[in-house]
């Protein structure tokens, strides 16, 4: 397919509708202020385009007879300094403006990494659901600067040229009102070319991001499971999948750079055929071959060459425009994958207006499920189908059942970690039903989630102002004296990633002294001895009988010998309870 049809079959698919622009509008105004100061320094650098154009036109009038002797060498020094003045001064003007763009795509990048975060990753109520769990690292790290191109290029060449071609073409009307004329006829066609790179873009674009995006996922996927690939002996097929969907983005990247490149040539055509018109004229006028009514018969060669230097100066911020709105297209399309990342879901109506902030220590909260239902994404039956439930304050409720019967996802919704798609998640507070709110919950989990850094640091995540004394405190409290012993370093130890350096049941004790020294009223305990031998399963009990007191407790168990702690079981089949 030629790519003059490409363009007219994007231009077909465009959409009036598109709510892009409105988003990249809101997400630039944080940097409005160096966004607007990048535009106005770089559209005042063609005032230097201006004192050197006419050095340069200056030092050809004075050359001439300069060389057959009429007048002296040094008549050029000033027209060379002129020149030379223009040129720094335009450098260091579209220096300072690159740099305020700069600076206003990077508060922009920042503020919207910032926000994809805090939604995805909530500081206080449910975790998102709806999206997959690569989605907001995939956007954070790549399609947010998509928007850098648009940010430094089309937001600011607006104002850069309405400045910068305005003080252009005073100066070229200062010189010859014709010339003036015929560029300024010239400019009308512009916004159409810019209209036709933007429609002719974004469908491209927003094919070829989303093609992206699934070849990240299925490779993530495959990677995940390559040892069952391997074992399954498709692991070829599958390298033949990955294959297709290299070649598919390639494709839509090939057809992309066609669009672009098409565009771009219009625009290009444009200048040229403006640039040989006024070259002609002046060529015509400089031989005296022209004589018109109206218009201008007589110019000087000073006058010809600064016009002839400063035309293509006049549409050199159209130019940029040009590849700004080749941006702006790329931009809007980016802006549709990154809005399901930033627009978070609507708050369920609750029966508190306020949830209360619950404080250390605080009275254990009742949990209450009233008629669950959770959905899994690509999953035809709910991982919670209606379930209800009622546990009192300082209670403690074990959850059964085979694996994928939902229990983790029973404990995620009432510890406030997920919001159901249906009911409600509450905690009970003195009598008051509040939103389930996982800043009074202790989560852990099989296997302990432990970061890169020391063990100290592990442990100061659950409360950044404790002393060494109070670490120790907690590690004795729960009888986990000999933790420390074993080893080299102490509360110095470094730990690899996922806790390399240690072994599970170390792990384990681990995240049970972080729940610890949180101290949060509602303790939730997702498997907490699995994978365990049974020496250390015997000691992460005995410490969760002392982790228990004095507060709610949520635990979903294969093992029957934490069964024991609960005064309520319940066995979940297919998300639902039996």
């Amino acid at each position: 397919m030629s790519g003059t049809a490409v363009l007219l079959d994007e231009l077909a698919a465009d959409r009036t509708d598109d709510p892009a622009p409105a988003r990249l509008k809101a997400w630039a105004a944080v940097a409005r202020p160096e966004l607007r100061r990048a535009g106005i320094l770089r559209g005042a650098a063609q005032s230097g385009t201006v004192l050197w154009a006419g050095g340069l036109s200056w030092g050809a009038q004075r050359g001439l007879p300069a060389l057959h002797g009429e007048v002296p060498a040094t008549a050029l020094v000033l027209p060379a300094l002129l020149t030379a003045v223009g040129v720094a001064l335009r450098a260091g003007l579209l220096a300072a403006g690159d740099a305020a763009a700069a600076r206003g795509a990077r508060v922009v990048r920042e503020t919207l990494r910032r926000r994809i975060i805090e939604t995805a990753l909530p500081a206080r109520g449910p975790a998102r659901t709806d999206l997959d769990e690569a989605a907001p690292a995939r956007v954070v790290d790549g399609e947010v600067d998509q928007l850098t191109d648009w940010l430094t290029g089309y937001v600011p060449a607006r104002t850069t040229m309405l400045l910068g071609s305005g003080l252009v073409l005073a100066a070229i009307a200062c010189r010859s009102w014709f010339v003036a004329l015929l560029v300024l006829a010239a400019t009308p066609l512009l916004p159409a070319n810019l209209k036709v790179i933007g429609l002719g873009t974004q469908g491209a674009v927003r094919a070829q991001l989303a093609g992206i995006r699934t070849h990240q996922a299925r490779l993530l996927d495959h990677l995940r499971g390559l040892p069952t690939l391997v074992g399954l002996g498709a692991h070829t097929e599958a390298a033949r999948a990955l294959e297709r969907d290299d070649r598919e983005v390639a494709r839509r990247t090939e057809k992309v750079l066609r669009i672009a490149f098409l565009s771009t040539a219009w625009v290009e055509l444009l200048i040229t055929g403006t640039l040989a018109v006024v070259a002609t004229y002046c060529g015509l006028v400089l031989l005296d071959y022209l004589h018109l009514p109206v218009v201008p018969d007589h110019m000087s060669l000073s006058a010809a060459l600064f016009v002839l230097v400063l035309v293509p100066a006049y549409f050199a911020p159209a130019r940029d425009l040009a590849v700004g709105y080749h941006a702006r297209a790329q931009a809007a399309a980016a802006a549709e994958l990154l809005a399901p990342a930033l627009d978070a879901p609507e708050e369920t109506d609750l029966p508190s207006a306020m949830p209360l902030r619950p404080a250390r220590g605080a009275s254990p909260p009742g949990v209450r499920l009233e008629a669950v239902t959770v959905r899994h994404p690509r999953r035809v039956a709910p991982a919670l189908d209606r379930v209800s439930l009622r546990l009192a304050p300082a209670r403690c409720l074990a959850v059964t059942g085979p694996s994928g019967a939902g229990k983790s996802t029973l404990l995620a919704v009432a510890a406030g970690l997920s919001a159901p798609h249906e009911g409600r998640a509450l905690h009970m507070l003195d009598g008051r039903a509040v939103p389930a709110d996982p800043d009074r919950v202790s989560w852990v989990g099989q296997p302990a989630h432990l970061l890169p850094g020391t063990l100290r640091e592990n442990l100061l995540l659950a409360r950044p102002t404790a002393s060494d004394h109070d670490l120790l405190g907690a590690i004795a409290s729960l009888g986990f004296e000999d933790l420390l012993t074993a080893l080299p370093h102490g509360l110095d130890t470094p730990l690899g990633e996922r806790g390399t350096g240690l072994s599970s049941g170390q792990s384990q004790q681990l995240a049970l002294v972080r729940a610890l020294l949180r101290d949060a009223p509602l303790l939730c305990l997702d498997e907490p001895t699995a994978h365990l031998d049974p020496e250390a399963e015997q000691r992460v009990l005995s410490a969760l009988r002392t982790l228990a007191r004095d507060r709610t407790v949520l635990l979903a168990t294969h093992s029957p010998a934490l069964l024991p702690l609960a005064d309520q079981v319940i066995t979940l089949k297919h998300g639902r309870v039996r």
